[in-house]
């Protein structure tokens, strides 16, 4: 069973641009491709760094909370976030990371993106990866759509 997700495209903007928006969390349900995050739970510009923890209203059918935490911080190369929620949510979608990789490239930056539920909650762990993967890997490819769209407006 498939415990990390990868998809990566060529956007045609520098590293630090799009690290930029990757780091602000109040800027993240622009990039959404999932349509799951409703907002940044405090407002305004923040920059994240490794160890700060940030939270998000979603929405995926109820109103729900996240608690996010920077696990992986490389200055315009790779940023990290550990996703925790709220019981009973807990018991089925909490531990996963979310990895973005950065590598500059001839006409622009290649940008990974990684779902990694190595650490995702036992034993949804295998729920989540079974009936979640396809779904994810499609977001994910609109999210990567997305922050292309922003940083190349």
């Amino acid at each position: 069973m498939t415990e990390q997700v990868t998809v990566q495209r060529l956007i045609p903007a520098p590293a630090e641009a799009i690290f930029d928006l990757l780091a602000d969390p109040g800027r993240h349900h622009e990039i959404d491709g999932s349509g799951t995050i409703v907002g940044a739970r405090s407002a305004g510009e923040r920059r994240l760094a490794l160890g700060d923890s940030f939270g998000m209203d979603m929405d995926w059918g109820v109103n729900y909370a996240t608690k996010n935490v920077v696990v992986e911080f490389e200055e315009n190369r790779r940023i990290a976030w550990q996703t925790l929620a709220p019981k009973p949510l807990s018991y089925v979608l909490t531990g996963r990371i979310w990895r973005y990789e950065l590598e500059p490239a001839e006409g622009g930056t290649i940008v990974r993106e990684t779902w990694d539920t190595r650490q995702e909650a036992l034993p949804s762990r295998y729920v989540v990866r079974a009936t979640m993967t396809d779904l994810t890997r499609r977001n994910m490819e609109k999210t990567l759509q997305r922050i292309e769209d922003v940083v190349t407006a």
